[in-house]
């Protein structure tokens, strides 16, 4: 690590129409937390660097981490439906899942070819779910044929926008990552595929630690040119060590390998802060 020992933050804006921060989500209750958490930054920083999913993540793991809510956004929810509904049976049902070649002979007669694709199964079959390679075979195979669809949920902030802060005393590495960000080598998003960013990202590194840089920066603006909600926004600082009033956080990214990310703890508190009066605009690109 390169720096003189002082302290400098990069600071992030996320906003958007949509953001979804996960923090348990499976297939059927896909959640998202009030705020961006240290794991989806991290991800989003190293996605925006280059970083193979094997790269280690020392310098941005390191980083202390925090979140200042400038609109905290709405909660709204989409619901999913998947795979519902009878299908008419087809040839390439017995490729995808091959076990129920004895239950459609008697679709196809002698003599009458071509009656694939006009008939349906009448008590059972639906759209095939969960399509994986058989172990013993490896022939497709469904793992799911029953006719009721899938039901799942996915949940968002609307409309939310949060000033988010990297502080490191590594100045090289904030700089680099502000510029990838500016110039990614991959796509990004707030969260989820479905959440890209809008305007810019990266709003410059500042000397000082994380309360200090958030209360010496104006509100962000809102791209429909309301004023702020609320003039004194709450935050969520990380702290380097577990001390009276801090809460543990289960975000710390350890690495995001194929199989799913591994976290770790890291501890955390909540201010209520109060933005200086001669506190520095904004000049960004909404």
């Amino acid at each position: 690590m390169t720096g003189d020992g002082e302290c400098h933050v990069l600071l992030i804006r996320l906003a958007g129409p949509l953001q979804s921060w996960g923090l348990r989500g499976r297939f059927a209750l896909r959640d998202t937390h009030t705020r961006p958490t240290k794991s989806g930054v991290v991800g989003l920083c190293a996605a925006a660097l280059g970083l193979d999913r094997d790269d280690p993540l020392d310098g941005l793991a390191g980083a202390l981490f925090g979140v200042r809510a400038d609109r905290p956004g709405t909660l709204v929810r989409d619901y999913h439906t998947v795979g519902g509904g009878g299908y008419p049976l087809r040839p390439r049902d017995l490729i995808t899942d091959h076990r129920r070649a004895a239950a459609f002979e008697h679709l196809e007669p002698a003599g009458r070819p071509g009656t694939f694709g006009r008939q349906r199964e009448g008590g059972w079959y639906g759209a095939p779910k969960l399509i994986a390679a058989d172990p013993g075979t490896g022939a497709l195979t469904a793992g799911k044929v029953a006719r009721h669809a899938m039901l799942s949920e996915r949940w968002y902030l609307s409309d939310a926008a949060f000033l988010v802060g990297l502080e490191s005393p590594d100045r090289a590495l904030l700089d680099r990552v502000g510029h990838a960000l500016e110039h990614p080598r991959r796509l990004l998003w707030l969260g989820r595929k479905s959440c890209p960013p809008s305007g810019d990202l990266a709003l410059g590194v500042l000397p000082g630690t994380l309360r200090e840089v958030f209360e010496g920066r104006a509100l962000l603006p809102a791209a429909d040119g309301l004023p702020a909600p609320d003039g004194r926004p709450w935050a969520w600082l990380e702290s380097p060590r577990p001390l009276p009033g801090v809460a543990p956080v289960q975000d710390r990214p350890i690495g995001f390998p194929a199989s799913g990310p591994v976290h770790g703890h890291r501890w955390e508190t909540r201010h209520r802060l109060t933005i200086a009066p001669d506190a520095a605009g904004w000049d960004v690109v909404l």
